[in-house]
């Protein structure tokens, strides 16, 4: 986690700052100017705050759009080799539907991204529990994690959007009130970029990111298998059958788990691994190299679009998920089945379990302290 020692006064001045920022701008009738989006279908009133659908795009007429339930982004448009615009995030058509998905698709996810064994851990002698949402684990934040809250919105600027979110005290079973701000930015060089900060009034843990899908040939394109996919990570953290790390860093050398050079996402995703077993497929932390801010992390090319999405962060890990429990029960905005393995997620974060892990980096947050981590996701072509 990327923190800096402040003042106590300054630290307070910080979340008075983010307070000021939790009111809504009025949702429109209509979709923002350059949504595809049929905005009357994501206009809501949840828990007496207003929901709606957002829009913004770059100089280059790459665009997003996002809604304030759960801090979601729920599309992607970037160029591929012919340049065309294809949308390469999966997500649905309406608020209804991300409702009824009752997934992470896309979301904020908080306050702590993957997974705290049996929902318990200690803070300086005093145990806390989370609600258990995944096994006998807790899983991005619990059942009422980021990705179920309506966050409050700004629009910054024709390509940035503010989500802010005061998690209170003993939400989800967490210490402290977390005062969060999230900036997603379209940048002109065509990279999507992510800004977290929080702070905190009593010691507590966090590990903010993002849950997007991706399908780099575009959402409809059917399996992600034949993506190339490489990773800057010299080891991962191997998990037990409930997905829990056993605190070992082990070497990726010479396992299904060297994506070291550009691999097909498939080739190997199959073989008889005990870590494939247990993910049922891919669900695992990768150890990035170095410690430098916004580090280079992973690499994916689309096989058929020749999209290319490269990833920095200042984050020690990232998650990589292969999309195994996809089950074709939900329709996506392109019309298709949410089918196994059409999108996969490359989750910026601490490593799933640090609170009850020594030897991980910390995700202890303190009140003099502050939150402060970048990720950006950026877009070029490979021609073929």
């Amino acid at each position: 986690m990327r923190k800096s020692k402040i003042a106590l006064l300054a630290s307070s001045a910080m979340l008075c700052t983010i307070l000021s920022c939790q009111s809504n701008k009025a949702v429109d009738d209509k979709s923002p100017s350059g949504s595809l989006l049929d905005s009357t279908l994501f206009n809501d009133t949840i828990n007496g705050k207003k929901v709606g659908l957002y829009h913004i795009e770059n100089k280059n007429h790459m665009s997003a759009d996002f809604t304030n339930f759960g801090g979601r982004i729920i599309n992607l448009l970037v160029p591929d080799k012919d340049g065309k615009m294809i949308d390469v995030v999966a997500g649905f058509s309406s608020l209804k539907g991300f409702q009824d998905s009752n997934g992470p698709f896309g979301a904020t996810i908080g306050r702590y991204g993957n997974r705290i064994a049996k929902g318990t851990f200690s803070i300086d002698g005093t145990t806390y529990h989370s609600p258990t949402n995944n096994g006998p684990n807790m899983l991005h934040g619990g059942p009422m994690g980021f990705q179920n809250v309506i966050f409050d919105v700004e629009k910054l600027n024709e390509s940035t959007l503010q989500f802010t979110y005061l998690s209170v005290d003993g939400e989800m079973g967490f210490p402290g009130n977390l005062k969060v701000k999230v900036i997603y930015q379209l940048t002109d060089d065509n990279a999507l970029k992510i800004t977290y900060d929080a702070a905190t009034d009593k010691k507590t843990v966090v590990n903010l990111t993002n849950h997007a899908f991706f399908n780099l040939n575009g959402e409809a394109s059917g399996t992600i298998l034949n993506h190339q996919l490489q990773f800057f990570a010299k080891t991962f953290t191997p998990v037990d059958s409930t997905l829990i790390p056993t605190g070992e860093l082990r070497a990726v050398k010479n396992t299904p788990f060297d994506f070291s050079e550009l691999t097909q996402i498939g080739k190997r995703i199959n073989e008889a691994d005990e870590q494939l077993k247990n993910g049922k497929g891919y669900d695992h932390n990768f150890v990035l190299n170095g410690t430098e801010k916004g580090k280079h992390a992973a690499k994916v090319i689309g096989d058929k679009s020749g999209v290319m999405m490269d990833i920095y962060t200042d984050e020690p890990g990232i998650q990589f998920y292969s999309g195994n429990f996809m089950k074709g029960q939900n329709t996506f905005k392109s019309g298709v089945k949410d089918d196994y393995r059409t999108a996969f997620c490359l989750e910026t974060q601490h490593f799933p379990n640090s609170p009850n892990q020594a030897n991980f980096p910390s995700t202890l947050l303190s009140p003099s302290e502050t939150y402060h981590t970048v990720s950006e996701y950026k877009f070029s072509v490979v021609k073929k």
